[in-house]
């Protein structure tokens, strides 16, 4: 039986490795295509992050049905999963776990598919802890209701989501501590 290499530890150690670097360094374009062998990234990082423990919703039908016993997390409902699987096409129409005070880890990581990380005409500028300075960010086919969405969800930090923008080679990470301006507007 031919497994695909997203399956194989070794290749999920190495995804794993430059998720930790994308939430290190929020803005920082991590490339991981060449690992990856033709598999979209954000169906190498759920392949890497689920397991039986976690909670996993999909409100856009993003997962195939083949990929569900394989990654063995539980479905949830997306008001109550810790990861929800998104189209960044669309605009988001739910509402995620954002946590507690006294569990703010408890807020949902989102992974938002998108076309094109590093490129395009949404230009964002980015500050916060693992942001040396200001860091510029493009991304392309992201409807523009996930920033305003985001600035409503991480509004009562320590509470709210991160963030996970995947086309099909990168990955970049915008943890809920990240501040975000478009355009002379904050988000």
């Amino acid at each position: 039986m031919n497994v695909e290499p997203i399956w194989q530890a070794d290749v999920q150690q190495r995804v794993f490795r430059e998720l930790v670097e994308a939430f290190s360094r929020p803005g920082d374009i991590r490339e991981i295509g060449d690992c990856i062998d033709g598999a979209a990234a954000q169906r190498a990082v759920l392949a890497t992050l689920m397991d039986g423990e976690m909670t996993l919703a999909d409100p856009h039908g993003q997962i195939e049905p083949a990929d569900w016993p394989l990654l063995q997390a539980k479905p949830e409902s997306v008001e109550r999963a810790r990861y929800i699987v998104a189209d960044g096409h669309r605009a988001p129409d739910f509402q995620p776990m954002l946590g507690s005070l006294e569990s703010p880890e408890f807020g949902a990581t989102i992974l938002v598919g998108i076309d094109g990380v590093g490129e395009g005409a949404l230009t964002l500028e980015l500050e916060g802890p693992g942001v040396n300075g200001r860091r510029t960010l493009c991304l392309a086919g992201l409807h523009p209701d996930w920033l305003v969405r985001r600035a409503d969800w991480v509004g009562s930090f320590p509470l709210g989501v991160d963030l996970l923008f995947s086309d099909a080679r990168c990955l970049v990470a915008l943890p809920r501590t990240t501040h975000i301006r478009i355009s002379g507007k904050a988000f």
